[in-house]
């Protein structure tokens, strides 16, 4: 191999494969398991988000009550905490939703 052969060589590694014959196959949104499976699965999701909800509503608690504290002790107050407990709430809301846009 020769300098003068080394950009043919980046290009034959940096070209982007070709597609297999009969297309990209396109799994679209997937099937749900059948019975018994998918009344599992859903049910242990509903848990983790009840779970998930009671988190934040303990986290918003807890960082109220931190900084009411810090508030009659006159130190400083630590907004950025609360703010980084709403931003979770807000994401753990949201999570079918981005779920579902990324997916389709």
């Amino acid at each position: 191999m020769t300098l003068a052969d080394l950009p043919a060589r980046i290009g034959l590694y940096l070209a982007a494969p070709t597609p297999p014959p009969g297309g990209v196959p396109n799994p679209g949104g997937g099937v749900a398991p059948p019975g018994v499976v998918q009344s599992n699965v859903l049910e242990i999701l509903q848990w983790i988000a009840w779970l998930a909800t009671a988190a934040c509503v303990g986290g918003i608690i807890y960082s109220a009550a931190k900084m009411a504290l810090a508030h009659r002790r006159g130190d400083d107050t630590n907004v950025a905490q609360l703010g980084w407990v709403f931003a979770a709430c807000i994401l753990i809301g949201s999570a079918s939703t981005i779920v579902g846009a990324l997916i389709v």
